[in-house]
């Protein structure tokens, strides 16, 4: 897998949006399509290492969750901001920016509980007003 991400980042026309996603999905490798761990890919040793956008450097999922966890309010931020995305069924607009941090200082409140930003998602004025029209 990492042979084929490495193919990607080689391309520029892939290589911007492949150098932020390549990383993350490196600590992952650990885990096949259905989520089972493994050490190996056809009989190739799983390298599991990656180095973040910044810099940062990690060696598999719990070197990540560290990293992750260190920028908490930027993770949970982007998470809820494409949770909301997903939500809408379109992009979040400048005017959905108060109701974003509104959804992530709920969340802050319940210790980031996933639960806390479905529910302040679905209690978000942006979500109660959206359109169903296509």
């Amino acid at each position: 897998m990492r042979a084929r991400m490495e193919a990607h980042r080689a391309n520029p026309v892939c290589s911007a949006c492949h150098a932020q996603m390549d990383p993350l999905g490196f600590a992952l490798e650990q885990f096949d399509a259905v989520g089972k761990y493994r050490e190996e890919e056809g009989g190739i040793p799983v390298d599991p290492s990656g180095t973040m956008p910044d810099g940062a450097e990690f060696d598999g999922l719990s070197d990540l969750r560290a990293i992750l966890f260190e920028r908490r309010d930027e993770f949970v931020a982007t998470v809820a901001e494409k949770l909301l995305t997903y939500a809408l069924g379109r992009g979040v607009e400048y005017y959905d920016r108060p109701a974003l941090r509104d959804i992530v200082r709920e969340a802050e409140a319940d210790d980031y509980r996933w639960s806390s930003l479905i529910v302040a998602i679905t209690k978000s004025l942006p979500f109660q007003m959206r359109s169903t029209e296509s």
